[in-house]
């Protein structure tokens, strides 16, 4: 082999991809410095960035190489100049300001790759912002303008020290993202996630309703996204397999899809893994991550809840077709082939023989008891963290669990495929390492010139100091900023910005920090650039607005629920904060809420009149307002509404 195909070789995406995650399980083992752990992570994850995603045209080799060196030099100076580097942060060498200025830009183009433009555009105008500071008096910017930062100053605050690119964002990503994302790959590759989705659609296979099937595809949902860590993956995943038994149950394409968008990004929300904006919470506010996945346990079961019942609603309006169906075919005077048709359908939708039994393969799990072994790493984490394990140490348990699981399943991890889960965990973490390394910079440049206090103060003037305003401003800054960067990256800036606005008006710190979370995982669904339910609506073959518009409708709660624990202080009871007695009312009536707002949108139950859904939909919003006159005024509107139904159904 030629030195050219040696160098090919050892730099290969898959290769490098292999030792981020090999690195980050050496890091659970040993002690390794945050100053050599984060830059040596950021080299490897940027250089294997460049090599996965390379460019094309006739040029684009040479120029990958001129990427790949400055790589090396702008991220290797800080390893090869050691302790020194971070002590001279104040007054830069010219060859720290030319490896710096390498390092802004290589790690801006290894994001443009992983997650295309916005984000870089939006980092360029932050660092023209830091510049141009004291220009925008004269534009009228005074609120925001500052006095403007060169580039010696720049370099040593967002590239010389554990800020800025190296940041607590970076550190999350290179500590737990890396580890749950190679525990992803691990558990994939053992067959958990083939499992775990056969398991679930097994029981729909079985089922002999609409409701039983969609059910069943919500969990598969849930218990494929701890494997995926990908709410559109999840999606796209589960789509291609469940698709066709929502088909044959009955539902139309629109609505399916809108079923596997709210189940796949619902697993981004639900312990015991959830997003990679998670473990930035638990840094943040500096509490354990087993505290922050029991704060996200009520709200997980509420949004599930909520798809349970909504799928309940539409199932119900199946049913309702198909009888009138039926009872048209009963009336018709053909010789009996009309009813033989419609016999055959409800055959289809109920998973008799008729189905088509090519899905047989999928829908059984395997025979062997042993398959249930996959879901002890799950358990493992949660059991360990628990007991006092840093999360770190629970997962690298967890993953050795899953490999041991792997020989007992007798689908054994040889070198070879254990390898191939390396390669594929370390791949998943790339775009989060560029992403969180840029999203770095913005918060160091809001850091530096205190826009984040400043456009806390905006939001606050504008709500004019009301809770109830601040909120809505708040949510709307978390949704637009969801529409132009990824969800990690959204969070990330919003903390900085949006959360001392909530704070300000008397909102705790974790609920703050939960709402922005929330809200940004949310933008994966909210109009106009809601990737999940698109994609949904690709395999569906439904319409892409449509669907958007459903999965709003299925994830409802997810909206609301954020807004319940920041508009009262016994809301903060949906994250198990407060009193038990907060704790129990506030969950219990925002599951009355979930129910009455399913009903209210879909029409089941019996309460399909125009005017008492109304009466519905009100009842429900009053009763995800933890405030005690909300829950009785809430209350009143349900009750009247079930006597509006019973005097429209004709009974005393």
């Amino acid at each position: 082999m030629t030195a050219a195909g040696r160098w090919r070789s050892i730099s290969s995406a898959t290769w490098l991809a292999c030792l981020l995650s090999a690195l980050s399980v050496v890091w659970v083992l040993i002690t390794i410095s945050p100053q050599t752990y984060r830059p040596l992570m950021l080299l490897v994850g940027v250089w294997a960035s460049l090599r996965a995603k390379p460019l094309a045209g006739r040029w684009g080799g040479a120029l990958d190489l001129l990427w790949v060196v400055a790589a090396l030099v702008g991220l290797g100076w800080p390893l090869a100049q050691g302790d020194a580097f971070w002590y001279r942060a104040t007054t830069p060498t010219g060859g720290d300001l030319l490896a710096g200025v390498f390092a802004l830009l290589v790690v801006i183009e290894a994001t443009r790759r992983t997650t295309g433009w916005a984000l870089p555009i939006v980092t360029a105008g932050f660092l023209l912002y830091a510049v141009a500071g004291p220009s925008l008096v004269s534009l009228g910017l005074t609120g925001i303008a500052h006095r403007g930062y060169d580039l010696s100053r720049l370099i040593g605050s967002l590239y010389m020290s554990l800020e800025g690119i190296y940041g607590v964002p970076l550190d999350v990503a290179v500590t737990y993202i890396t580890l749950f994302s190679l525990y992803g790959a691990v558990l994939e590759a053992s067959g958990a996630g083939t499992f775990f989705l056969s398991w679930s659609l097994a029981m729909a296979g079985g089922a002999r309703s609409a409701a039983s099937t969609g059910r069943s595809v919500s969990l598969a949902g849930f218990l494929l996204g701890t494997v995926s860590g990908s709410g559109v993956a999840t999606t796209v995943t589960l789509g291609s397999m469940a698709w066709p038994l929502l088909r044959r149950a009955g539902f139309a394409a629109n609505t399916a899809g809108a079923m596997l968008a709210a189940s796949g990004i619902g697993a981004l929300l639900s312990p015991p893994t959830l997003g990679a904006a998670a473990f930035l919470i638990a840094e943040y506010l500096r509490i354990s991550y087993l505290q922050v996945l029991v704060m996200a346990t009520i709200p997980t079961m509420l949004y599930y809840a909520s798809i349970t019942l909504m799928i309940e609603g539409d199932a119900e309006a199946i049913r309702e077709s198909g009888n009138r169906e039926a009872e048209s075919g009963n009336r018709s005077s053909v010789s009996g082939e009309s009813g033989n048709r419609q016999s055959e359908s409800r055959g289809l939708q109920s998973g008799t023989p008729q189905s088509d039994n090519r899905q047989s393969s999928i829908l059984n799990p395997q025979s062997s008891r042993t398959n249930y072994l996959h879901f002890s790493s799950l358990i493992l984490v949660a059991a360990l963290m628990a007991l006092g394990f840093t999360p770190f140490r629970a997962v690298f348990w967890a993953i050795v669990a899953a490999v041991g699981v792997s020989v007992v399943v007798r689908q054994p991890l040889g070198p070879r495929r254990l390898a191939g889960a390396f390669s594929a965990g370390g791949t998943d973490a790339l775009s989060v390492l560029s992403t969180t390394a840029v999203a770095g910079i913005i918060v160091g440049i809001v850091t530096l010139t205190g826009l984040g206090l400043k456009a806390a103060g905006l939001i606050v003037a504008m709500a004019g100091g009301s809770l109830v305003l601040t909120v809505l401003w708040s949510a709307i800054a978390v949704w637009i900023l969801g529409l132009a960067v990824p969800v990690t990256a959204s969070y990330i800036i919003a903390a900085v910005m949006v959360v001392p606005a909530l704070t300000s008006v008397g909102v705790a710190p974790a609920a703050a920090h939960m709402f922005v979370f929330y809200y940004a995982v949310l933008s994966e669904v909210s109009p106009p650039t809601a990737l999940a339910p698109f994609a949904a609506a690709a395999l569906t073959g439904g319409q892409p607005f449509r669907t958007m518009m459903l999965t709003w409708k299925y994830a409802l709660p997810a909206f609301l629920v954020p807004v319940a624990f920041t508009m009262d202080p016994a809301g903060l009871g949906l994250l198990f904060q407060g009193s038990p007695y907060d704790v129990v009312v506030s969950s219990v009536t925002a599951l009355a809420g979930t129910a009455a707002l399913a009903a209210a949108l879909t029409g089941a139950w019996g309460f399909g009149a125009p005017p008492v859904r109304v009466l519905l939909g009100i009842g429900g919003l009053l009763l995800f307002h933890p405030a005690l006159w909300a829950d009785a005024a809430g209350i009143v509107a349900l009750l009247v509404a079930r006597v509006s139904k019973f005097r429209s159904s004709g009974v005393p």
